[in-house]
């Protein structure tokens, strides 16, 4: 069995819609800089 198990990948909040999320494979080079859970948030928080 390969990778990791869901359950085990690290977590953050959504600094828009406080909404977690969990790391993705395209994600993986930028973690630490990720703050949004998805594109339409990362607009939304211009707005605010």
């Amino acid at each position: 069995m390969r990778g990791v198990k869901k359950i085990n990948l690290p977590k953050k909040v959504c600094l828009v819609c406080s909404r977690e999320f969990t790391w993705r494979k395209k994600w993986r080079k930028d973690w630490q800089e990720v703050l949004y859970c998805s594109k339409l948030c990362k607009k939304r928080k211009q707005l605010i």
